[in-house]
């Protein structure tokens, strides 16, 4: 029963997302027919004018599969950092990864650092900062008595507001022309440096950081109702915790070294994916990718119209409909954090 009603629930955001993400390729600066959109490289005509090959295929497709990648990931991140602290706050920057993230693209904003690497330097800034913060958290919570949910939402609360004044102090002391601006821009997040390079890492993290929570939902189960109560189920709550911890880094920090910051994408979607199927893993973390996926591609569609041809940061958008979606769901009665649904 549970399986079959997950998959109803799947069916309707999984339908939309195809249709989304045919109509995405046709959004942008420059509003593309939608027939000539769907027949790109599809017509094999020698004389074939390229320009849409061109858009489509190397600059909107890439970057719709990426908002597809990352708003996935985000959602389920969010359902597992709420589950790991045991908060229905939470979400996946709680731990401070995006904040050291910000560091790291702010220092090669403002300084040239990782020049070397060229169109690449500022998302291995951007991965650096959030994995050395990932590791910074860890071992001050471990060695402070272990990751418990307290103690993570303290370290990681405390540390991403010192990362944050860290590059606040880089632009500030910064001498390049247009780099607050540039740094604003890119913690706000953004999907326009998406190319076919960029989309392996982030689609093999969440792919496979995906597959291990999923088949680890019976422990998440466990935990979500409690140290004690996971540990009477035979479940190791300090491995699990720890492992937890671990992966939810790599992929928040493969995820904003890609797109900056996106705010409310793992808060939101995890509760309506909660509201949807209850609060079973197996069902949730599925529920949350999809709708996850489909909300991020919906957002960047949007950022992209808005104000064309200008594109608007993706968390002045997540945030204007977050906030009020997030608002309807704490006002339904029959809605409570854990509960079954």
């Amino acid at each position: 029963m549970r399986r079959s009603r997950t998959g109803l629930v799947l069916l309707a955001p999984t339908a939309l997302l195809l249709v989304a993400a045919a109509f995405s390729a046709s959004v942008g600066a420059e509003q593309l027919p939608l027939g000539a959109v769907l027949g790109a490289r599809l017509t094999g005509s020698p004389g074939a004018d390229l320009t849409f090959d061109t858009i489509v295929w190397n600059l909107r497709v890439p970057r719709s599969l990426l908002a597809l990648v990352v708003g996935a990931g985000l959602a389920v991140a969010g359902v597992a950092v709420q589950t790991l602290v045991r908060n229905p706050l939470a979400d996946p920057y709680l731990l401070g990864v995006s904040s050291g993230a910000g560091v790291g693209a702010t220092a090669v904003i403002t300084s040239g650092l990782f020049a070397g690497a060229g169109v690449w330097a500022l998302s291995a800034g951007a991965l650096v900062g959030a994995l050395g913060a990932a590791a910074l958290v860890f071992a001050i919570a471990a060695a402070q008595g272990g990751l418990t949910p307290l103690r993570l939402v303290l370290t990681g609360t405390v540390l991403g507001s010192a990362f944050s004044a860290m590059a606040s102090y880089l632009v500030f002391r910064s001498a390049e022309p247009g780099a607050a601006e540039s740094v604003l821009f890119w913690l706000l997040g953004s999907l326009a440096g998406a190319d076919w390079d960029r989309l392996g890492l982030p689609l093999v993290v969440v792919l496979v950081l995906g597959a291990l929570l999923l088949a680890g939902s019976g422990w998440l189960d466990a935990l979500a109702m409690g140290p004690d109560t996971a540990a009477g189920l035979g479940v190791p709550v300090r491995v699990l915790r720890n492992s937890l911890f671990v992966g939810l880094a790599v992929l928040v920090g493969v995820l904003v070294a890609v797109s900056g910051g996106i705010g409310f994408v793992g808060l939101v979607i995890p509760h309506i994916a909660r509201l949807l199927v209850g609060a079973r893993h197996r069902a949730m973390l599925p529920v949350a990718a999809v709708t996850g996926a489909l909300f991020l591609l919906c957002v960047d569609m949007a950022a992209r119209v808005l104000v064309r041809p200008v594109e608007v940061p993706l968390s002045v958008v997540t945030g204007l409909i977050g906030a009020p979606v997030f608002l309807l769901l704490l006002g339904r009665r029959r809605y409570r954090f854990g509960s079954e649904g």
